[in-house]
């Protein structure tokens, strides 16, 4: 079976950008719901509505893996699945190294997601000594010290970063210079790496505070207006010839 290091996936190669790639596994997990249902075929309107995009967007995607489906039938699931699946990769074995396992490292050793997408915990390591040999997921927890050698020995090219977001930069570096050439960063902070290597980065608060900008628009929306200043803005304002004007008025 093929490891992560002795293949490269070929989308950057055959042009396809970048956005369609981001769409590609939202894709493959609509085709999958529908291949566990024993579903034969599906148009790109059905499809695009369960993936979450609009349908020429979905027909544009499929284009560059030279899928147009056919007429009046839509596209065959299993063979979406298959081509889908071997654009992004995943019909071979990725070896994965997880460092750092606290309560969201141990969350992702856990994840019986990986297995099935093609995906295989090599290892899980961290840096405390107290954690050494324990058992989680049925693993081992490696030392640090070792991270050069269990990289080397299990062919990874791809490592997550669940450490301290202080941590975080020193071990992408040891990773990346042992070779490891894809990282998934769930560490609060933004790495540096040099060309060549990829970076996905994972940060649940930021997600969060995004969630609360909107709820906060929503609420702001369904508020009466009463002509209420709030304190913030009236220590904004000052007095003027012609009465209340803000403090720092427009160019």
């Amino acid at each position: 079976m093929a490891t992560g290091r002795t293949h490269r996936p070929a989308t950057r190669s055959r042009g396809i950008p970048e956005a369609t790639v981001a769409r590609l596994p939202l894709y493959l997990r609509a085709l999958t719901a529908l291949s566990e249902r024993s579903v034969p075929t599906v148009s790109s309107e059905e499809l695009a509505a369960a993936a979450g995009v609009n349908s020429a967007k979905l027909r544009k995607d499929f284009s560059y893996l030279g899928s147009y489906g056919t007429r009046g039938v839509g596209y065959d699931v299993e063979y979406l699945v298959y081509q889908i699946s071997r654009e992004l990769g995943l019909t071979q074995d990725w070896p994965v190294v997880i460092v750092g396992i606290g309560n969201l490292g141990a969350a992702l050793a856990n994840y019986g997601g990986f297995a099935s997408r093609g995906f295989r915990v090599a290892a899980l390591i961290d840096a405390d000594p107290a954690m050494a040999g324990t058992p989680v997921a049925g693993m081992p927890v490696q030392h640090t010290d070792d991270l050069e050698k269990i990289i080397s020995d299990n062919g990874v090219s791809i490592g997550v970063i669940s450490t301290p977001a202080g941590a975080a930069q020193q071990v992408c570096e040891r990773l990346v210079a042992a070779g490891v050439t894809s990282i998934l960063n769930f560490a609060p902070t933004v790495l540096s790496v040099p060309e060549g290597v990829d970076v996905r980065k994972v940060d649940l608060s930021i997600e969060l505070q995004i969630l609360a900008f909107h709820e906060q628009r929503k609420a702001g929306e369904e508020a009466p207006d009463d002509g209420v200043v709030p304190p913030a803005a009236a220590k904004q304002q000052r007095k003027g010839p012609d009465g209340d004007v803000p403090a720092v008025m427009p160019a």
